[in-house]
């Protein structure tokens, strides 16, 4: 969280000589702009995890930054750090990002190939499993006007596309025959490994998809029913 980060860097960083002996380490992270707190009149929060920094890790410019206060905002798909000496929210220059993770270790890597989607944005997807091929997710928000009297204008609403990636080729998975097709998955084998042990795509569609990706990368026959 923010206060334990300033609270370590009052305690572990005591005096600006030493701030200025490790800036240079810092100098991609700290160097972007400030960044624009959400509207106060929206209901929830723009981020993906909540409102709190958490430490995570970042490669940018293929260098890996560890233990370093993230937040992603999913509404502009943009990557936040804390000023270690300001303590103001900056943004980390996205064309500079190659890939980062989050405290509760999610993963997220910057992709092309996928601009004409139009969540695209930064180009940020989470490695949801990976196999023979790759299972992707975008998450974004996007307010939406409340129509109820009160104090806010708008609430946040949580969206999560998935995307088989092969390498270099985007599948848009909005269905789960649409998945099988993408996997050439026979049938029976969806049936013996998820209908049977209960697992169905309309309860957990990423639970449903993860062992869709470990069956194809298991699977040496792709015969359709």
């Amino acid at each position: 969280m923010v206060g334990a980060f300033a609270q370590s860097l009052q305690e572990n960083l005591a005096n600006l000589e030493f701030y200025q002996e490790k800036l240079p380490f810092f100098q991609e992270l700290i160097t972007g702009a400030q960044y624009p707190e959400p509207p106060k009149n929206h209901e929830g929060f723009p981020f993906l995890k909540g409102r709190s920094f958490e430490y995570g890790g970042l490669t940018i410019n293929q260098v890996y930054y560890p233990d370093i206060p993230l937040l992603y905002d999913i509404r502009y798909d943009q990557v936040i750090t804390v000023h270690p000496i300001y303590m103001q929210k900056l943004l980390i220059n996205p064309a500079k990002i190659n890939s980062f993770r989050l405290g509760d270790g999610s993963n997220f890597k910057q992709l092309t190939g996928n601009e004409s989607y139009a969540h695209h944005k930064n180009g940020f997807y989470e490695i949801v499993e990976e196999g023979r091929v790759t299972l992707l997710a975008k998450h974004y928000k996007i307010p939406k006007p409340t129509r109820e009297l009160g104090d806010y204008v708008a609430k946040y609403e949580e969206f999560e596309d998935f995307f088989i990636w092969d390498g270099s080729q985007f599948f848009s998975i909005k269905t789960k025959k649409s998945a099988i097709k993408t996997l050439e998955l026979s049938k029976k084998l969806v049936r013996e490994n998820l209908t049977r042990k209960g697992i169905y795509y309309g309860s957990n569609k990423r639970r449903y998809l993860k062992m869709l990706i470990q069956i194809h990368s298991q699977s040496i026959g792709t015969e359709n029913e």
